[in-house]
């Protein structure tokens, strides 16, 4: 039985103009979970990763809104954000996709898993902090934070100010082996939420989390390419991947090779703050083996399952298929 890793936006589940609550939450969790289903319905197995940007916001913002309350609330490190975020939304995806399957009388359980992805402590990038997180900030709040908790503030576009945090390479999943039983149990899965709790293993089975985001798309290209799916589904809010993107020489594209798509890469015609995690996952994957990646929105999942949408990347050499 073939394995499909479907990796969403923590954004697929607040639409533009919704204000994010949880009942808005769950109704677009149905509609991407029914999608989703169509994969089950055809004979896959499904593992469904999930970023979290809006949520861990959510979760920050009311952490700071309690500092200096005289009721003591614990203040949450990122890390211990991004935990609570992978079981909130684990509950609203998996919760979801399981309404979804038994709209379809598809005899399967959702589970979700908590996942801890380990990052080099050398890596560089923990000591170069660029993801921005949570709210704008005036001037006066940003300076408070930068003194008292130690936070690399930048200043975003005249908008007002933001915290930045490292955002590591993702090397491995500590639960990898849990994830792939679950699935060869037949299971659906939920794993590898906002791409997982950052830790570095300080020794051997001992994890210590760190203060940082890793890009959900590449821990999800990592983990499909260690669970040897065939396929990794990425969500995005377009139909297919454009070159020239809103430029009157538009053009969408139907397939990419992994060097095409590093040569559009190098154009610098997938910023790094949209399209180009997603290709550099892509490229990921298909040269660690994995035959096949497929973007597209959620909303045309089925359109692109049927070879009428979306955006297939492969190897040189490797041609697409048409349908899935």
């Amino acid at each position: 039985m073939k394995l499909a890793v479907v990796a969403v936006g923590g954004n697929a589940l607040i639409l533009d103009g919704q204000q994010g609550s949880i009942q808005e939450q769950m109704a677009n969790a149905l509609e991407m979970g029914r999608q989703i289903a169509e994969l089950v319905t055809r004979g896959w197995r499904v593992v469904v990763t999930h970023g979290n940007g809006p949520q861990v916001g959510f979760i920050l913002l009311r952490s700071e809104m309690v500092d200096g309350s005289p009721t003591f609330l614990p203040r949450l490190a990122l890390d211990m954000a991004g935990a609570d975020s992978q079981g909130g939304i684990g509950y609203i995806v998996g919760n979801s996709l399981q309404t979804a399957l038994a709209e379809r009388s598809l005899d399967k359980t959702v589970v979700s898993m908590l996942t801890r992805t380990v990052v080099d402590e050398n890596d560089p990038a923990l000591q170069r902090p660029t993801k921005p997180i949570g709210s704008f900030l005036s001037r006066e709040e940003a300076e408070r934070h930068r003194v008292q908790d130690g936070w690399v503030i930048v200043e975003d576009a005249g908008r007002g100010y933001r915290r930045v945090v490292p955002s590591p390479n993702p090397k491995r999943m500590v639960e990898i082996d849990a994830i792939q039983t679950l699935v060869n149990s037949d299971f659906v899965v939920v794993a590898a939420g906002g791409g997982g709790i950052p830790v570095v293993e300080e020794a051997p089975g001992r994890y210590r989390g760190v203060e940082a985001v890793i890009d959900k798309d590449l821990a999800s290209s990592l983990l499909a390419a260690r669970l040897g799916a065939d396929l990794l589904l990425i969500s995005t809010g377009v139909p297919r991947v454009s070159i020239n993107f809103r430029r009157s020489n538009q053009r969408d594209l139907d397939h990419m090779t992994t060097d095409e798509a590093r040569q559009y890469l190098a154009e610098g015609q997938f910023p790094a703050g949209s399209m180009g995690p997603k290709i550099e996952a892509a490229i990921r994957f298909v040269e660690a083996g994995g035959p096949e990646v497929l973007i597209t929105s959620t909303a045309t999942l089925g359109d692109a399952l049927e070879g009428r949408t979306g955006t297939r990347v492969t190897l040189a050499g490797q041609p697409s298929r048409q349908a899935i």
